[in-house]
């Protein structure tokens, strides 16, 4: 893929996309989509590997880091390759945000929320990731976040229901049908 001279991009034929991920922590998201990437051969972009970092060095990381990821995403879209995009993605702004990315380049966005229906085992996937690293939220942390509902469509994945290999499944189908839509 190349920048034409519109500052469009002109696609390869082939599955170029941007999967933007949501959800809560414990949700899947991350376990899930580290494989699904790896059998899409997608860049994987994930936002705690950006903000972990900002967060210890002591600044104050607000939206910086979904700017961070959404250019490394930018960067990796404008070579060619297929990017998934793991954050919470809490806000209509931050899910715009990815949105308003694909659009820019002319690629195909894919939005995936992920929730866990089963309040118990979601606490206790996120108690278990908290005990074994006190970085990580704890349930209440969770519980209190500002997650607001979708207001547009998008592909939920309820991992209380599936294992990881079906949900890993599932992602990667949709972004080949998807992908798929394009091309008839």
């Amino acid at each position: 893929m190349r920048e034409a001279a519109s500052g469009s991009v002109i696609r390869v034929p082939g599955f170029l996309m941007l999967i933007s991920l949501s959800g809560l922590p414990g949700t899947g998201k991350s376990t899930v989509a580290t494989l699904a990437a790896s059998d899409m051969g997608a860049v994987y972009v994930r936002i705690d590997s950006i903000e972990q970092p900002m967060f210890r060095a002591g600044l104050a990381v607000e939206g910086i880091g979904y700017e961070v990821a959404q250019a490394v995403a930018s960067d990796n879209l404008m070579l060619g390759h297929l990017v998934v995009a793991d954050c919470v993605n809490p806000w209509p702004l931050t899910r715009d945000a990815w949105r308003a990315l694909g659009q820019r380049l002319g690629v195909r966005v894919v939005e995936i929320e992920f929730v866990c229906s089963d309040a118990t085992e979601h606490r206790r996937r996120v108690e278990a990731r908290h005990l074994a690293d006190p970085r990580w939220p704890t349930w209440q942390n969770v519980l209190d976040r500002d997650y607001r509902p979708w207001q547009r469509e998008r592909v939920v994945i309820d991992t209380a229901h599936v294992g990881v290999e079906r949900a890993v499944a599932a992602l990667v189908s949709t972004a080949r049908k998807k992908s798929s839509a394009d091309l008839g």
